[in-house]
């Protein structure tokens, strides 16, 4: 490699693909994180329209947009769930005891989105924390499995996102962030997060790196 850049295309054996916490619990109105706040599913719709409009129009079609390319192309593809390895939820981060927030393992709140649903023997990681670095062996699997580039997309932008953005670039991954693959709350944040950490990954669209990996073979 003879420049260092954040620009830098990938190299699709040396890629992989993390779809970070696009759940049962937040991506249906139906799920656990609105039940909790005692909602129904059309006020679940109401409050949160921002988010769930850009999710479902926008977002998620481009996650599968990428899950499809990206098997074609034999990029590794990972995901993550916010889900305890305990029922009760004892094994959580301190962080996520004082909110009070416990998805409970093997619950269906912690199962993926059934729009970019795993197949055969993709690997799935189970956090208690915003970054999967610091609560699952992601970066040692990263490692065994020869990645040193990692295209991010998924929930929510400003939190769990931007906090893998940034554990992964420290770590030395060239970080592809994929802005038309994640969303949260609202516009702003999401405009704020995703202007936040350009200095920690490259930043493209999905149609732009899809572009890329099917032009470069």
């Amino acid at each position: 490699m003879d420049t260092l850049s954040r620009e830098l295309a990938v190299e699709k054996e040396r890629c992989a693909i993390l779809y970070v916490d696009v759940q049962y619990n937040n991506v249906y109105p139906e799920g656990g994180q609105y039940v909790s706040e005692d909602l129904t599913p059309k006020e679940a719709k109401s409050k949160y329209k921002y988010f769930f409009d850009s999710l479902h129009h926008t977002a998620l079609p481009n996650m599968a947009k990428l899950q499809k390319i990206s098997r074609k192309n034999k990029i590794e593809i990972l995901y993550t769930t916010i889900e305890s390895l305990t029922y009760d939820g004892r094994d959580r981060g301190l962080d996520y005891k004082i909110s009070g927030f416990n998805i409970a393992k093997d619950s269906k709140n912690a199962k993926i989105a059934k729009e970019i649903k795993p197949i055969n023997d993709e690997i799935i990681f189970k956090k208690s924390s915003s970054s999967p670095f610091i609560s699952t062996n992601l970066h040692y699997i990263l490692g065994n499995l020869n990645v040193k580039y990692l295209v991010v997309c998924g929930l929510l932008s400003d939190q769990c996102i931007s906090s893998t953005v940034r554990d992964a670039c420290d770590l030395g991954y060239f970080v592809t962030l994929v802005t038309d693959a994640c969303t949260t709350y609202s516009e702003a944040r999401h405009t704020q997060s995703i202007d936040h950490i350009k200095g920690y990954c490259r930043q493209v669209t999905t149609d732009e790196f899809l572009e890329e990996i099917t032009s470069n073979t």
